[in-house]
């Protein structure tokens, strides 16, 4: 027999009465009934109700210890009272009455409340990590990544892919971060990369004639953090397939999101497959994003056309310099006072803007916009709008005002109580750009994944404006968060030199930085195409937490340190000296 226990604190009920039992765990709570003692023992199954009577020879010993020491008790399993039964756990029926208490390992005072959630800093509670994790929500949390991540495994193996582990010790990576460098001490001078992703080596598989690979894979960039981005490294599930199309990948990998959130959400509206498809550019157009929230049901439209020539001057003169204007129907709220539209009037300004125009409708038009437009213009502008009916506007630039217009449509929604509950939607968008042009340099370049297929292939990239040029890359997005980019990967060596050419890149450089993938391409590469949803970014989203650090055993705060560990630290001299690295510090670093 087990000395520390013969079950766990989650799973005794009413069919073990009368029963003798030993259960371990730390003490989550103490409440003194005058002459019983009430503990509350919980390990990582569940909590159990202990109690002991001031006749006991314990009583004093159990009176004394600390929450969150580690003990054994030894007891008789016994039916509590109708009044006392709990039915917020499983065990509130049953308590156990204790013969024998023994202490494993005392507490000390601990930092924050275990039992309860409280407010403390989260630079405490990831300092003193291995508390924090003791906590329900965020034990819950750690268990539910594990399941979904077997969940996944699982599913992905029945479709017959080969799950296959890419190095950890790389090159540079083309996914646009900053890479993490690790010096080589038999190459002086000479650095490793950890991977931003597995682009290459995952390409590679498929060149050397794996069907379908995955993993959930590792991937490390040096940025800033963000609550849906966690510094330093997440997870993913890396997938790649060989001769297969855009659709091939969405009907693959649509049932195993979808099974996975049907399993693991208590949510009841789940997209099903298919998911919804949404080009890049109307996304932009009718939610301001490319990662839009299609729980809220605002959609912006484009008014430029009707404010040129329209007797508005502050728009007019706008238009006139290439600015544009977007406006956002929102029905049910010409009822709101004054004070609401100020409101709202001074949150834009405070995010940068001039302010929110806006018209009422109620019988008719009003508003100071409504008042300086021609008739004809009004006309067309209030066509379909029904009383109660009001559209707020944004006049900028074409990016920032399209930029803004999302920002405004979360906002709107969240003040009108818009938002559909309890529902996760999902959505692709695709068609994106091949190419973007730079705003500083006003140079061409690659506006996702450099070793994406051009839609059209070479006769695009010979015959097109590079700008106009799509490619096969799409993203998958949840609830106004991106899980994963993925793509069509370009197969040809003729088409990647062009590609990389038009981006200013000459064969040279593409020899230099991407070797391995120029010489594969001269031996055979298969079509194939793949994606990436984000681990983290899944859990967050079951979870129903807001930030990705509550779904992580032991992330980095956002500064990426680790307050547990200590890290980064400063390395020992006698090991720099070893990689032939030495820290120069500026003088005013030197007392630092």
């Amino acid at each position: 027999m087990n000395q520390y226990r013969t079950h766990n604190c989650g799973e005794i009920s009413r069919k073990d009465i009368d029963k003798d039992v030993i259960l371990s765990g730390w003490l989550n709570k103490k409440r003194d009934h005058g002459g019983l003692l009430f503990l509350d023992l919980r390990d990582s199954f569940g909590v159990s109700q202990c109690v002991i009577d001031s006749e006991h020879h314990n009583f004093i010993e159990a009176e004394s210890v600390r929450l969150e020491s580690v003990i054994t008790i030894y007891g008789l399993v016994v039916e509590r009272s109708d009044d006392t039964i709990n039915k917020n756990i499983p065990t509130g029926e049953i308590e156990i009455k204790v013969k024998k208490i023994k202490v494993l390992n005392s507490s000390e005072i601990i930092p924050f409340q275990i039992s309860v959630e409280d407010d403390a800093p989260e630079d405490l509670r990831l300092k003193y990590r291995f508390l924090d994790l003791r906590k329900k929500r965020l034990h819950e949390n750690i268990i539910l990544r594990s399941k979904v991540i077997n969940s996944i495994r699982n599913k992905m193996t029945r479709l017959g892919f080969n799950e296959i582990q890419t190095p950890i010790l790389s090159s540079s990576s083309p996914e646009g971060a900053r890479d993490f460098l690790v010096p080589s001490r038999l190459h002086k001078g000479k650095f490793y990369a950890l991977p931003q992703a597995p682009q290459i080596f995952k390409q590679l598989l498929m060149i050397g004639g794996f069907d379908r690979y995955f993993q959930i894979a590792p991937c490390f960039r040096d940025e800033d953090a963000r609550a849906d981005r966690s510094p330093g490294e997440f997870y993913q599930l890396d997938f790649e397939m060989s001769f297969v199309t855009q659709e091939d990948i969405f009907n693959t990998i649509e049932p195993v999101i979808f099974e996975v959130f049907r399993e693991y959400s208590s949510y009841k509206n789940i997209s099903s497959p298919p998911f919804k498809r949404i080009t890049y550019r109307d996304s932009i157009d009718k939610y301001g994003s490319d990662k839009p929230d299609l729980r809220n049901p605002l959609i912006v439209k484009d008014f430029t056309e009707i404010f040129s020539n329209s007797g508005f001057k502050i728009f007019e003169e706008n238009i006139k310099k290439g600015m544009i204007v977007k406006g956002i129907k929102v029905s049910n709220s010409s009822n709101k006072p004054r004070a609401w539209f100020d409101k709202l009037n001074e949150w834009a300004r405070k995010e940068g803007q001039k302010g929110l125009g806006y018209i009422i409708y109620d019988t008719d038009a009003k508003g100071p916009i409504a008042n300086n437009l021609k008739k004809d213009k009004l006309d067309q502008l209030v066509r379909g709008l029904k009383n109660g009916d009001c559209i707020f506007f944004i006049c900028d630039k074409k990016k920032i005002a399209e930029s803004f217009s999302a920002i405004a449509r979360e906002k709107l929604c969240e003040e009108m109580n818009l938002r559909e509950k309890s529902t996760f939607k999902f959505c692709w968008i695709v068609d994106y750009p091949m190419f973007e042009l730079e705003p500083d340099t006003r140079k061409i370049d690659f506006s996702h994944n450099p070793f994406s297929m051009p839609q059209g292939g070479m006769d695009a990239l010979n015959n097109k404006n590079p700008l106009d040029i799509l490619a096969w890359q799409f993203d998958i997005v949840c609830n106004g968060v991106e899980l994963s980019s993925g793509a069509i990967r370009n197969h040809s060596l003729e088409i990647m030199i062009k590609a990389f050419k038009i981006a200013g890149y000459d064969e040279e450089d593409i020899k230099r930085q991407f070797g391995a993938m120029y010489e594969a391409f001269k031996f055979g590469a298969p079509p194939h195409g793949g994606s990436a949803p984000g681990i983290d970014r899944i859990i967050m989203l079951l979870a129903e937490e807001k930030n990705l650090r509550e779904v992580v055993a032991f992330p980095l705060n956002q500064q990426a340190q680790d307050l547990m560990l200590g890290s980064p630290n400063i390395a020992d001299k006698n090991h720099l000296k070893e990689l032939n690295i030495e820290i120069k510090r500026k003088k005013n670093e030197q007392n630092d």
